[in-house]
């Protein structure tokens, strides 16, 4: 009874985990009113290595008193020019400005504004730039959203007229310089936009002459901002190429000394360009739009160092680690796909010759040293995802040439990484490598994600904040290596129970990275904890041997399907600025505008399959293991006879790394990430199980499959053959010919339990202890003692 049973509590327990990880979420609620007035400032271009007490005293002052960010200014076009940001800013959502614009570059900076009747003014182009984001970009925008939500607005400058102008292309206010006295002005609306001018260029003089200006008149709008004023001050675009972070400043009522963090990003000291908007109207407690912004309101919270400079080095030094990332992360992935592709054609000739004949006559198998350096550089292939993570513990990116330090970082990790896994206690065993380095993986990126993902952010196998598609959490390189890491691990160890209780440990193993995966304190992936939990739910369902049967398929499928049905239903319910990404996707299916969320995923998975050099990783992963590792002579078919729950983790990695590169845009990437790890490790477990394919048993000791006495069916249970030849038994220790002694080692120094080249069924069993023809190197092959037939020999009558 309790076996029938056993499906469907696995089932709920995995679903139960899954739920629970996805449905907990911080308190995101709106912040209250803060302020009767809000004044938003933009400088195109300003960064914060433009800010210092000699060139921007105003702003300095500023910053001193208020709160700082760094702010990512995302748009829908990269780069995002200054039109796009101010753009951006007034819609609360990815926008864009229409017409050409050559490739990486931008549209004309010029902006038609007419002035009719000296108050206000109008912007011709206004309808057909709203046309143009709501039929030709993915993103649903509506310029002009955050004028639509107050009553009345004010915009000085150019760039502050797109901003502030309703779709139809009318400003309630306009002024196109700041005037001499501009409170009057200021004081006339409840939200006012200025711009203060650009930053451009890479000249140091030219930069400080331009911020200086800008600060300049910064000064006078702070002289004339109105009482119980919140003022925000952001480089709302790029000037230059590449992107950079840029200037985010806010100084109000409940904003003091504090950093700037919204929603959106979940990460203190980080500020979207589409925040600006909500945190306007969120500080005027006016209601947002029936669609809703993209972005989320920001607020100030505690933990800036008292001194500013101090403060101030930490969002300079991120935008530097952020261009750093941009330009190393490229040659890395090109390199590991590179690397990669190369083991893996140096593995298929080893393949080829790893099987040990049972005869003296056989082809010379290939050298043990040969062998053990292909081993190790399996290994270090198989880490060089986790040191690149690692690597970005140090400073690498503050050197004059940051790819060489980046590189040697790395290079000296994956030696220590295999040296580790190296003299690891069992590496000796058939399972050894694989179970250290997917513990080590899961180790580096697990402990990442519970001390805040501190590494994944602007890491080179992580994510920029200069992309704006992520700033917390598990990234998409992140969520490979874990899948694969995780899912080993509890394969590996649940090889070590007995068959009954195999799915019990990878449940228990999988749940736990589901949990991590999923928790918006954590990861804060809820596609990659679905994707995970059809993962785990798979390797459950065979990890004890045998097919993936109707009935198993159906209770995996059951569990992934009741994980994403009860979250969907959990998120849907919460209040709109506080749904995940099903939430929001299941809200867009029911006001009809889910289509646009398909197509960005869509174009997004297009894109990076065709663009990322994990595509080729990932085909090249495959090709070797469907073409190789899993023909009749590639050894893997026989790991996943002796091992069936090596068997389920990989299927389950498959499964869950598939999924997740699907449903989150990312193509092949998180496959190609897992893969980086598993396939490596599949080739080198299926490396030491052809080279113990001519093994012989003990009469009476149990073969892989039998159910000795503390032993489990399905295959052994002590981690693996031993490099001697010794087959695991079913009381768990190895088999060794009685003439071997107490080290292991038989009477030749050779590894106890290893019948070599011996005679395969129907030769003439050798004396004990009788050398047959010398090997070619000179040396005897000595054949052990045999108390009974061997296992591949036929008894004659």
């Amino acid at each position: 009874m309790l076996r029938r049973l056993t499906p469907v509590l696995l089932t709920l327990v995995v679903v139960a985990l899954g739920i629970t990880a996805l449905a907990a979420r911080p308190n995101t609620g709106t912040p209250g009113r803060s302020a009767d007035f809000v004044v938003l400032a933009g400088v195109a271009g300003l960064r914060w290595d433009d800010v210092d007490p000699q060139t921007t005293p105003t702003l300095w002052r500023m910053a001193e008193q208020g709160s700082i960010g760094s702010l990512s200014t995302r748009s829908a076009h990269r780069p995002t020019c200054p039109v796009d940001g101010w753009l951006t800013v007034g819609a609360g959502n990815f926008a864009a400005w229409n017409g050409s614009r050559p490739p990486g570059g931008c549209p004309p900076a010029a902006v038609t504004v007419d002035q009719p009747d000296g108050i206000g003014a109008n912007l011709p182009d206004q309808e057909g730039v709203v046309r143009y984001n709501q039929d030709r970009l993915s993103w649903g925008t509506t310029p002009g959203a955050l004028a639509e939500s107050v009553r009345c607005s004010v915009a000085v400058g150019p760039g502050a007229a797109v901003a502030a102008a309703r779709p139809f292309g009318r400003v309630d206010r306009y002024a196109p310089v700041l005037p001499a006295d501009p409170a009057k002005l200021l004081g006339s609306c409840v939200l006012s936009i200025i711009d203060l001018g650009s930053v451009d260029g890479e000249d140091r003089a030219s930069r400080a002459a331009q911020a200086r200006l800008a600060d300049a008149q910064l000064a006078r709008v702070l002289a004339a901002r109105p009482p119980r004023s919140l003022v925000v001050v952001a480089g709302v675009s790029d000037t230059d190429q590449p992107s950079r972070l840029h200037v985010a400043v806010a100084d109000g009522p409940g904003w003091e000394k504090g950093w700037l963090t919204s929603p959106s990003t979940a990460r203190e000291g980080y500020l979207q360009l589409v925040d600006l908007a909500p945190t306007a109207l969120a500080a005027l407690g006016r209601p947002m739009p029936e669609r809703l912004f993209l972005g989320r309101p920001a607020v100030s919270v505690g933990g800036r160092p008292a001194d500013l400079q101090a403060a101030i080095d930490q969002p300079a030094d991120a935008d530097r680690e952020a261009g750093a990332q941009r330009r190393v992360a490229g040659w890395f992935f090109t390199l590991l796909a590179v690397a990669q592709v190369v083991l893996a054609v140096a593995v298929l000739p080893l393949l080829r010759r790893a099987r040990r004949h049972a005869g003296p006559h056989g082809p010379e198998p290939v050298s043990r040293r040969v062998v053990a350096t292909v081993e190790l550089l399996l290994v270090a292939a198989a880490l060089a995802l986790p040191a690149a993570l690692l690597a970005d513990a140090a400073p690498w990116w503050r050197g004059q040439h940051a790819g060489w330090w980046f590189a040697v970082v790395t290079a000296l990790l994956i030696v220590g990484g295999t040296a580790a896994v190296r003299f690891t206690p069992g590496h000796d065993r058939t399972l050894g490598p694989l179970g250290a380095v997917a513990g080590l993986a899961t180790l580096v990126v697990g402990v990442d994600v519970l001390t805040g993902s501190r590494l994944q952010l602007n890491g080179v196998v992580g994510y920029s904040a200069l992309e704006g598609g992520r700033y917390s959490g598990l990234g998409t390189i992140g969520l490979g290596v874990f899948i694969a890491g995780s899912l080993l691990s509890a394969g590996w160890l649940a090889q070590r129970f007995r068959r009954e209780w195999r799915p019990m440990v990878m449940v228990a193993v999988g749940g736990a990275a589901v949990v991590v995966v999923g928790s918006p304190y954590l990861g804060a992936d809820s596609i990659g904890a679905i994707a995970l939990t059809a993962g785990v739910s798979v390797a459950a369902a065979i990890s004890t041997g045998g097919w993936l049967t109707v009935s198993r398929l159906a209770w995996a499928t059951m569990a992934g399907l009741a994980v994403t049905i009860g979250f969907a239903v959990v998120d849907v319910r919460r209040p709109a600025t506080e749904r995940g990404s099903l939430g929001r996707f299941l809200a867009a299916l029911g006001d009809g505008t889910s289509g646009l969320t398909v197509h960005r995923a869509g174009t997004a998975n297009v894109e990076t399959l065709v663009n990322s050099p994990l595509t080729i990783l990932t085909l090249a992963g495959a090709a070797l293991v469907w073409l190789a590792l899993l023909q009749p002579w590639g050894g893997l078919l026989r790991l996943f006879g002796i091992y069936p729950a090596i068997r389920a983790a990989m299927a389950g990695t498959a499964v869950a790394a598939g999924t997740g590169g699907l449903l989150g845009g990312s193509a092949l990437d998180v496959a190609g990430a897992a893969g980086a790890l598993a396939v490596p490790m599949a080739a080198l477990a299926a490396l030491r199980v052809l080279d113990h394919s001519t093994d012989r048993t003990q009469p009476g000791a149990g073969r892989p499959g039998d159910e000795g006495p503390g032993g489990a069916a399905g295959g052994p249970t002590d981690g693996g053959d031993r490099p001697g030849g010794g087959r695991a038994s079913g009381d768990g220790r190895a088999d060794t010919p009685p003439t071997s002694d107490p080290d292991g080692t038989g009477p030749d120094g050779t590894a106890a339990g290893r019948s070599g080249p011996v005679g395969t069924a129907g030769d003439a069993p050798a004396p004990a202890g009788a050398p047959t023809p010398p090997r070619p190197d000179g040396r005897p092959v000595i054949v052990p003692a045999q108390p009974g037939p061997a296992s591949t020999e036929v008894p004659t009558g």
